[in-house]
């Protein structure tokens, strides 16, 4: 077992995100609502403030709005007493009625599907989520006169290209409609575009996110998306398996480099905009990264086979790399490769398979 008092991965970036909190001191003695708390961004989000408040003394009241009450407790349970931090049980798959007492200053609206299996068993589901609880935040938003919004979209919001594309925000693919897959992405687009709505009819200060895939310490153990299963992979010395060729061009960020990107839009970024948020450098398609992991990260020890099979679980292949050009006229700079993401991301599932906690 781990001292509890010994540094880890986690540890280390939330430390990092808690200097560029106080730093930005825009959101010193604020009060924040982060929706989907318990998913990885929500979650990482909620604990680098709370390390900021411990370390620097910032004074923000958080407002972790969840859905399971029983999974947030888990997540955060070294924190649940502490009186800058309040966990609100709400779900936005019926309810467009948001509501909490008193005056709020900011919210972050990360709450989402993600994972593509619920895309396809529960579109409906996927895209009421995403459409009530825009509408519900908004709303909120509009009544509280919220000093800022940002509502987390995705990269697949761009649909897919058959040629290479470099892809700013203002370049868009196809989208097939009528796959049901769609509903993830079909959602995202018109959530944006009530975000866009909402600023121009009620001036409601919103910017919107468009991440690449998120990923890094501070994953679920029940996380099963790909990054999941390839670092699984090389702590279980497996062999990776691809169920499509892996053609599909992917554009990665670091968990936290994302976080702090996010707090730049909050403050820094003009409403009513979208802004790319991806590592540039760590763009390639899925099976290099396959082999990047099995070749560097695990050090040849496994391999990378092919078991193709033909369903909708998985995006159409896209050949796209995002232009990131305009949230780094923010100031903003990813720091962390993608070879180190997985490096830090299979050092942390290790440490988490000991019994140990992370102060916040």
């Amino acid at each position: 077992m781990m001292n509890e008092s010994m540094s880890s991965i986690l540890q280390d970036d939330l430390y990092n995100n808690a200097k560029i909190i106080n730093e930005l001191q825009s959101l010193n003695n604020k009060k924040i609502v982060v929706t989907g708390a318990t998913g990885l961004i929500g979650s990482v989000l909620c604990k680098s403030v709370l390390c900021a408040n411990r370390l620097y003394n910032c004074n923000i009241t958080i407002y972790a709005v969840v859905r399971n009450m029983s999974k947030a407790q888990k997540i955060f349970e070294n924190v649940r007493e502490r009186k800058e931090f309040n966990i609100v049980k709400y779900d936005f798959i019926d309810n467009d009625n948001f509501e909490l007492q008193g005056n709020i200053d900011y919210i972050i609206h990360t709450a989402a599907v993600t994972t593509s299996k619920m895309m396809v068993e529960n579109p409906v589901d996927t895209l009421f989520t995403a459409i009530n609880g825009t509408k519900a935040v908004l709303e909120f938003a509009r009544k509280k006169r919220i000093l800022g919004v940002v509502y987390l979209s995705s990269m697949e919001v761009y649909g897919s290209f058959s040629d290479e594309k470099y892809v700013d925000e203002n370049i868009y693919g196809e989208i097939d409609i009528l796959n049901v897959r769609s509903s993830y992405s079909e959602g995202k687009r018109i959530c944006e575009n009530i975000c866009v709505a909402y600023n121009h009819q009620y001036d409601v200060p919103v910017k919107i996110v468009r991440l690449a895939q998120t990923f890094g310490p501070g994953i679920s153990k029940e996380d099963n998306r790909v990054y999941a299963q390839f670092a699984r992979s090389v702590i279980e010395e497996k062999d990776i398996v691809l169920h499509t060729k892996g053609l599909s061009e992917g554009n990665y960020v670091y968990v936290s480099d994302a976080v702090n990107a996010i707090f730049k839009v909050l403050l820094n970024g003009k409403n009513g905009e979208a802004y790319n948020i991806a590592n540039e450098e760590s763009h390639m398609q899925i099976k290099q990264m396959a082999e990047l992991v099995a070749q560097k990260v695990a050090s040849g020890k496994i391999r990378v086979v092919y078991d193709l099979q033909s369903n909708n679980a998985y995006a159409k292949d896209t050949k796209m790399k995002m232009d990131t050009h305009k949230i780094k006229e923010l100031g903003w700079k990813p720091k962390v490769s993608l070879y180190d993401t997985y490096i830090r991301m299979i050092e942390y599932i290790r440490e988490m398979a000991c019994v140990r906690k992370v102060i916040y």
